[in-house]
């Protein structure tokens, strides 16, 4: 097949470590697949580069750019894809038009996450462009859920959750607890907390920091670790300083040795207000990390409470550290949890299933569309 992903940019995000993932698994199988970037280049191209999967930048300058949706057809028509698959709104949007203006026989959207910030006027451009879709995949049923509750047909949605890199024992200790501590400039002896994520307000970093203040003052041993960057950075940095001190809370900045880093953490926490499917959740289970995370329907498909791990309500930072204060008491539970939730990823969360079900979806539309012309 001849497989066209278009996607805004190439970010440091869930949904563009997804397409990354999914454009090499898809080309390892012999597939032809070419990356578009509706708006600008990124970090994660050199990956699809160097793996041999082409990448082309559109350059859409502004939100309403019409001449990025035409040179974005002219592309299409050039590549001729069988399918067309795009990710996130703006993509989704310029996306889907490029593709049924170019005659592309099968085109589908991609929805990631649980959209609060969405206006009505989205909510209509999306249920819209469903018309001219022949599916829209999702990584989690609460996002179908929210979709279906602003007017789109949940039938039409195809949940086909993340996929690891790997279901293999967690980078086993690839460097030593001293090392990891050394890296994160934390003392020895302390208990290590981490959490992953971009520095904007959808993370609720702010929860995180009072949080790990309030723990780090109740047992006087642990240390918060928050790796990420984002345009909240100065801050939280400055809200960190007003309230905890480096000691409690540490921020590690953006950092390319998590994995490394993660077994060595004895708990990892995620206070999002909305998410699709945290990737940085999958990778903490696959770790055998212990994971507090907030009430949220994305995390609820990964965190069940006190059997894969710890939900605590939206903004409620007492209740988070009561969940984590519960598992440091007990030990022996924490670790059977742990290892229910890397079992949990192991079985159903694999990266050749990710790309299986993906190729499966599209074999499956292309001949719905054969059986339909003939």
């Amino acid at each position: 097949m001849k497989i066209a992903l278009v996607i805004p940019t190439m970010d440091r995000g869930g949904a563009e470590k997804q397409v990354v993932l999914l454009a090499k698994g898809l080309h390892e199988l012999g597939h032809d697949v070419r990356v578009f970037l509706l708006t600008r280049d990124g970090h994660r191209s050199e990956e699809l580069r160097a793996a041999g999967v082409p990448v082309v930048v559109i350059g859409k300058r502004f939100k309403v750019d019409p001449t990025a949706l035409f040179r974005l057809k002219n592309q299409l028509i050039d590549f001729a894809p069988d399918v067309v698959h795009t990710w996130l709104f703006a993509a989704n949007s310029f996306g889907r038009v490029a593709a049924k203006w170019a005659g592309v026989p099968v085109v589908i959207a991609s929805e990631r996450c649980v959209d609060p910030w969405k206006k009505g006027w989205h909510y209509q451009i999306d249920r819209r462009l469903q018309k001219i879709s022949q599916a829209i995949t999702t990584n989690s049923s609460g996002v179908q859920d929210f979709y279906a509750a602003n007017g789109l047909d949940p039938e039409q949605f195809v949940v086909i959750p993340n996929g690891v890199e790997s279901v293999e024992p967690a980078v086993s200790q690839a460097i030593d607890r001293e090392e990891a501590f050394r890296r994160l400039d934390i003392p020895a002896g302390r208990r290590l907390i981490v959490a992953v994520g971009r520095l904007w307000p959808q993370k609720r970093v702010r929860d995180l920091i009072w949080a790990g203040e309030l723990l780090a003052t109740a047992r006087g041993d642990t240390t918060l670790v928050i790796i990420g960057d984002g345009p909240q950075r100065d801050e939280l940095l400055r809200h960190r300083d007003s309230v905890s001190s480096p000691l409690h809370v540490r921020f590690a900045g953006q950092r390319e040795d998590v994995a490394e880093l993660l077994p060595h953490a004895e708990q990892f926490w995620i206070a999002s207000e909305y998410e699709g499917q945290s990737n940085a959740v999958i990778e903490a289970m696959l770790a055998g990390v212990p994971v507090i995370a907030s009430n949220i329907p994305g995390n609820r498909d990964l965190v069940i409470d006190r059997e894969t791990g710890w939900l605590f309500d939206v903004g409620d930072e007492a209740d988070l550290v009561r969940s984590s204060l519960a598992a440091f008491n007990d030990p022996d539970g924490s670790q059977r949890i742990a290892e229910q939730a890397r079992q949990r990823i192991v079985d159903d969360f694999s990266l050749d299933a990710m790309i299986r079900r993906h190729v499966e979806l599209y074999e499956r539309l292309l001949a719905e569309r054969e059986r339909a012309k003939s």
